[in-house]
């Protein structure tokens, strides 16, 4: 046939969409155009291909091939287009059972030896092509294990060209190569989970991080050095429920993108800890070619850690404001736009001043008055008024070592977690939502299980002279059915609504 078609997939920020890739052979001058907005990498499939198709015994014809990417206006990007290119050419000219190339998708990179070579983004390429209606998709030897995550749907796993041009009916010579395989990865093992025992004197902080995890609240500690900030931090996760499999796969999906190995759906919250000097662009993902998914998606569907928030860019952590309120990110370039989820739990660790001295009992603070101003500056009111739970902690005493005993563990805290948001999802049955830190303020304050006036009149006291802005007004409801969750109760109290007004602001009843 002189026309042939394929499918492949583009890749436009964590979705996938359908590529049909088209073959035309043509009696013109012998060239090899592909057309269709291609970027540099993929225009140079034309040598990979040619080479890759010599070296399997299954040579181009002699003739103009023109392959064309549609749509065309959808820009494509990498060379996991490689494989679909190089199958729908030969296609042209080779025997091959039409219905077969024209039904499967093609993933993968060309080696110019033939052999196919791994692609970051296989998931989400796979899960793109299933909810398109195809059945089979063939991928490079490597990402097998990846791709066979998507139910429902045929993945064959192909060592070289020659290999698929023989499952589609051409008569060609299998060479019995080795395949190419991903190097191996260290973070496939499973981290080590700290117990929330360890944490020694902290008991209102400890209680807080479980209400924070009860209704996937954002926190922010502030505390001298070694109060144990980053280390209640890392226990986070560990009391966190498992990963439902819409969760796991959107998870293992933005890794996937990021180029790690996924070989199976981790059901562990990911815990994303980026270090203080990083960048916008590594905070909520970008590429001047290939958009990448930053550290705000890769904490999808779990924790976002900043330590020393107060040493990262005022503008860094302010890219955080439309991320917190809307849980997705759109990255624009000039080429294209790509969204990436970012339905994260923040989690912030500051200490009072650059030294960390101030305002501590027994400590000396040598900073001047403009240079801690600056300091906690960056913490912008915006930014603190999206977060629902403000802690202050103090170094512990010796007598606090003494009364460590009976300390909440991770296993115990993980259960009344677990328990709390049972009855959030039930009390949220027939919502769009899932947790109480999802739920619209309109909802909370007008909806059917709004709280009565005289249960209201602190936090309308607060909203009246200005300690709480409306958002704020919101949150700490929220915070307050975390906290009715965990008791348990079936409705809002006085008492809910004073202490989360205190882990809010501070303030007392």
């Amino acid at each position: 046939m002189s026309v042939a078609r394929t499918w492949a997939i583009a890749l436009v920020g964590a979705e996938g969409e359908r590529v049909e890739v088209e073959a035309d052979l043509s009696n013109q001058t012998p060239d090899f155009k592909i057309i269709g907005l291609p970027d540099k990498a993929l225009a140079e499939a034309v040598q990979r291909v040619h080479n890759a198709c010599a070296n399997s015994g299954m040579s181009l014809p002699r003739r103009r091939l023109t392959v064309n990417l549609s749509p065309a206006s959808l820009p494509k990007q990498g060379s996991g287009f490689d494989l679909a290119i190089a199958v729908a050419a030969l296609a042209t000219e080779l025997p091959m059972d039409a219905a077969s190339v024209a039904s499967a998708v093609h993933l993968g990179e060309l080696g110019l030896d033939g052999r196919l070579r791994p692609i970051p983004g296989i998931l989400p390429a796979v899960v793109a092509a299933a909810r398109g209606g195809h059945r089979t998709v063939i991928v490079p030897w490597a990402n097998r294990d990846e791709a066979r995550l998507v139910d429902g749907i045929e993945v064959i796993a192909a060592v070289n060209l020659a290999q698929v041009a023989a499952w589609h009916g051409a008569d060609v010579l299998v060479p019995d190569d080795e395949p190419v395989e991903l190097p191996d990865d260290d973070d496939l093992a499973q981290p080590e989970r700290p117990d929330l025992a360890d944490v020694i004197g902290q008991r209102e902080a400890v209680d807080a991080l479980v209400v924070a995890a009860a209704g996937g609240h954002h926190l922010l500690m502030c505390g001298p050095p070694g109060a144990g900030k980053t280390m209640l931090a890392r226990r986070l996760p560990g009391i966190l429920p498992e990963l439902d499999d819409r969760a796991a796969l959107t998870s293992a999906s933005i890794r996937s993108l990021s180029g790690a190995r996924v070989v199976e759906l981790s059901r562990t919250p990911p815990f994303e800890a980026p270090h203080h000097s990083a960048s916008v662009a590594a905070l909520v993902g970008g590429g001047s070619r290939t958009v990448r998914p930053g550290a705000i998606a890769r904490a999808t569907e779990g924790i976002l850690f900043l330590d020393e928030a107060g040493e990262f860019q005022a503008s860094a952590l302010d890219a955080l404001r439309q991320p917190l309120e809307n849980g997705s990110i759109t990255i624009h370039r000039a080429s294209a736009s790509a969204e990436f989820p970012a339905r994260f739990q923040l989690v912030m660790a500051t200490n009072p001043c650059p030294c960390g001295d101030y305002g501590i009992r027994g400590g000396t603070c040598t900073c001047p008055p403009a240079a801690i101003r600056r300091y906690l500056g960056r913490l912008s009111g915006p930014l603190l008024d999206r977060i629902d739970i403000e802690l202050t902690l103090a170094r512990v005493s010796v007598a606090q070592r003494e009364q460590a005993a009976g300390t909440l563990t991770t296993e115990t805290a993980r259960l009344r977690v677990a328990e709390a948001r049972r009855r959030a999802a039930q009390r949220l049955a027939g919502t769009p939502w899932r947790v109480n830190a999802e739920v619209s303020g309109a909802w909370l304050r007008d909806g059917p299980q709004a709280p009565p006036p005289l249960v209201r009149r602190p936090l309308d006291a607060a909203l009246h002279r200005g300690a709480l802005t409306l958002r704020g007004y919101d949150r700490v409801l929220r915070v307050a059915w975390s906290l009715a969750d965990l008791e348990p109760s079936p409705q809002l109290g006085t008492e809910h609504i004073g202490r989360a007004l205190y882990l809010k602001k501070g303030i007392a009843l």
